[in-house]
Order: structure tokens, then C-alpha cells, then sequence
């Protein structure tokens, strides 16, 4: 079983309900981080990811001035900021099936339906780190590889050779590829 130092990971938690804020914060630090960051709104939240380098995004869906979806596409934009390939956890009240292909579609990297549990948001900060997925880059997408599970029995015609979408695929940074663990 892999053990996870969170005193070593910085955390910005975005959602612009206060309480949800606090109950984020509380697991956070029940799982031993000390460093978390906050903003009630993709704005404030872009400005202090771009000023901090957090090595997780915990962002809320429906938030003013700005969505999650429009702050995980800005984020995602290679060339736009320090770190497009920070792991993003995106969490949502509303979970209907086209609005979780439109978060995968934006990049983000997890997906966690509210209510949340402390199981529920430590499985998915575990995954980042344990099993981050490789970035890809398409004419429309840059984000991390949305297959999870590789077919083997697959037969039909191949789009992404070797794995390699397009002839491209980019990993993160050396810093931010694995967070420490």
C-alpha cells in the first residue's frame, strides 16, 4: 500500500460556498496537509494558481465571474501558465452524465460528486499521484489521456499508435509529475 506524505503536497481548494471551503480544508488537513490555499471563485482561483504552483486543484463546478470548466480549460492551455499539467479534481452537485463528459472533456483529472466523503476525495487525490495518467495534445484537446483501461481485445482501426496520440504526447514536468509521496 502506497503512504502518501500530504505535509509535502499544497493544495488549492476552489468553490465559492465558504462551508464547502471549510468541510474540503478539514479533510485536507485530516489527512495531514498544511499548505491549502482558497478561492471562492475562478477569478481569485486562477490568480493564486498562477502565483502559488499548488500540486492539486480541488475546484468546484458552478462558481462566478467563472466556471470550473472555463478555469480547468485555462489552466490546460500549454504556454498560458506555469503548470497546465497539475492533477485537477473537479467537484459537482450536478452529475448527469453529459455535464461529467464535459469535465473530461475540459481536462480535468478526477471527478467527485457532492456530497463528498474523506474515502471518496483521498481515493481520488491518491490516483493522481499513484497513476497520473500522461498529458495528450490533439487539434482541440490538452489534457490528461482520457482512456483509463487499454483493451487488448480491441480489433478495430488503432486512432493513437504506441499509445501516442496524434504523434504527440507530453508528460509533466519532473517537478510536478509524481507529487511526493
Amino acid at each position: 500500500m502506497v503512504r502518501i506524505d500530504f505535509t509535502r503536497l499544497r493544495f488549492l481548494v476552489i468553490d465559492d460556498n465558504a462551508h464547502m471551503r471549510q468541510i474540503v480544508r478539514t479533510i485536507l488537513h485530516g489527512f495531514g496537509a498544511r499548505e491549502i490555499m482558497e478561492a471562492e471563485d475562478g477569478a481569485a482561483g486562477l490568480e493564486i494558481f498562477t502565483q502559488n504552483r499548488p500540486d492539486i486543484v480541488i475546484t468546484d463546478w458552478e462558481m462566478p465571474i467563472f466556471t470550473g470548466i472555463e478555469l480547468t480549460q485555462m489552466i490546460r492551455q500549454p504556454g498560458a501558465n506555469a503548470n497546465p499539467f497539475v492533477p485537477i479534481i473537479m467537484l459537482a452537485a450536478h452529475t448527469e452524465i453529459k455535464r461529467v463528459i464535459a469535465a473530461r472533456d475540459a481536462g480535468i483529472t478526477e471527478f467527485l460528486a457532492k456530497p463528498i466523503s474523506a474515502k471518496a476525495l483521498y481515493l481520488r487525490i491518491r490516483n493522481v499521484i499513484t497513476h497520473p495518467r500522461p498529458f495528450i495534445k490533439t487539434g482541440s484537446y490538452f489534457g490528461p489521456d482520457r482512456r483509463r483501461i487499454v483493451n487488448t481485445k480491441y480489433a478495430g482501426p488503432e486512432r493513437r499508435k504506441s499509445g501516442q496520440p496524434d504523434g504527440t504526447q507530453e508528460n509533466a514536468p519532473s517537478d510536478n509529475a509524481k507529487p511526493p509521496t
